[in-house]
């Protein structure tokens, strides 16, 4: 599963009233697991921008006035978050300004989910915490992601604590890979246990494995049991209700 986490910085907070991007953050994450690959511009928009978003961000416009145009970075963009899953905080809001800038360049495929899926972490949070407060900080905060090294907002870096964020609300960075390559070259299928039988395969397709039972150790219990007791912290934790 290839995800893109994405985040943007704006001129101001409306691209109904002609607020343009003026930064582009996106980090990839592959099976659950951050790649290094980066997308990150940052984007001349060719107006103001307003004070109360230079406060937030920091940017001027001063610092823009030699970067690229929305439409000369557009066909990388795209082609970076092609056909992945986009994760976005609020996505309506990022979603919105990308198909603006979509829409004012006529591209021909002017919707997001014209190259993607997307994924919004906002309403994912109001659904596991109803009734708390669900913003990016206080996220970083209820799941012990440190955010001590941003001192304004940034496409990048906010797209960087949303990843970690993500991967501990939705149960911890760690996944079973079934199709991953070890160092020797066996898959991690094998390694587990997990073997394929020919003539069950024959036989009937949809049960083809033999699946062996392996038991946590005492360490894997122990961590899997803290990560409940941070769930609790933050509200009922599914995994105690009979």
């Amino acid at each position: 599963m290839r995800q893109i986490v994405l985040d943007t910085e704006t001129t101001g907070l409306s691209a109904a009233q002609g607020h343009r991007i003026i930064e582009i953050g996106c980090i990839e994450m592959v099976n659950r697991r951050l790649t290094g690959r980066e997308f990150h511009r940052f984007l001349n928009p060719d107006r103001d921008i307003d004070d109360g978003a230079v406060a937030v961000h920091g940017i001027s416009r001063e610092q823009l006035e030699t970067e690229p145009r929305f439409h000369e970075v557009v066909d990388e963009f795209i082609a970076f978050v092609k056909d992945a899953e986009l994760v976005i905080h609020n996505a309506d809001f990022d979603v919105g300004f990308i198909e603006h800038e979509l829409r004012l360049m006529k591209h021909k495929q002017p919707k997001v989910t014209d190259h993607c899926q997307v994924l919004d972490t906002l309403t994912l949070a109001r659904e596991i915490h109803p009734g708390q407060r669900n913003s990016l900080d206080a996220l970083c905060k209820r799941y012990e992601v440190d955010a001590s090294k941003r001192d304004v907002h940034g496409a990048l870096i906010d797209s960087e604590l949303l990843a970690r964020v993500y991967l501990a609300m939705t149960g911890g960075q760690s996944s079973l890979l079934l199709d991953e390559e070890d160092s020797g070259g066996a898959s991690a299928a094998t390694n587990s246990g997990l073997k394929a039988r020919p003539q069950d395969a024959a036989a009937a397709p949809g049960r083809s494995y033999q699946l062996t039972v392996i038991k946590a150790t005492a360490e894997e219990s122990a961590a899997h049991e803290a990560m409940l007791e941070k769930i609790r912290k933050s509200g009922a934790c599914v995994w105690d209700i009979d």
